[in-house]
């Protein structure tokens, strides 16, 4: 089992930017292909962004353009830039392996955009 711990979440003011991690617990992360998730209230969870193991990346297309998925294999840590950030962008945010696995999810990090 993989276990992951997301941070860097909080309040940000629309046009600001965040940095969120992950970090995986096992040595072997970087054979994993791993994603971003969201899930806003009352909404279905849904992939933002994933990176291959060799570094091939891709993007729902809301965030095409201002958000930048990136890892380091030598921290197992994982990472989603957010820039330009709209109101429509708060949800609480999740990495798992992608695809997403059942026993992958941890407890998320709230991004809330707002003025």
């Amino acid at each position: 089992q993989v276990q992951l711990v997301e941070s860097g979440g909080g309040l940000v003011q629309p046009g600001g930017s965040l940095r969120l991690s992950c970090t995986a617990s096992r040595s072997i992360f970087s054979f994993y292909d791993m994603g971003w998730y969201r899930q806003a209230t009352g909404k279905q969870r849904e992939l933002v962004a994933a990176i291959s193991s060799r570094g091939s990346t891709n993007y729902a297309d809301s965030v095409k353009g201002r958000f930048t998925i990136s890892r380091d294999n030598a921290k197992t840590t994982v990472y989603l830039q957010m820039n330009s950030l709209k109101p429509e962008d708060t949800a609480v945010y999740y990495c798992n392996l992608y695809p997403s696995r059942r026993d992958g999810w941890g407890q998320g990090t709230q991004v809330t955009v707002s003025s």
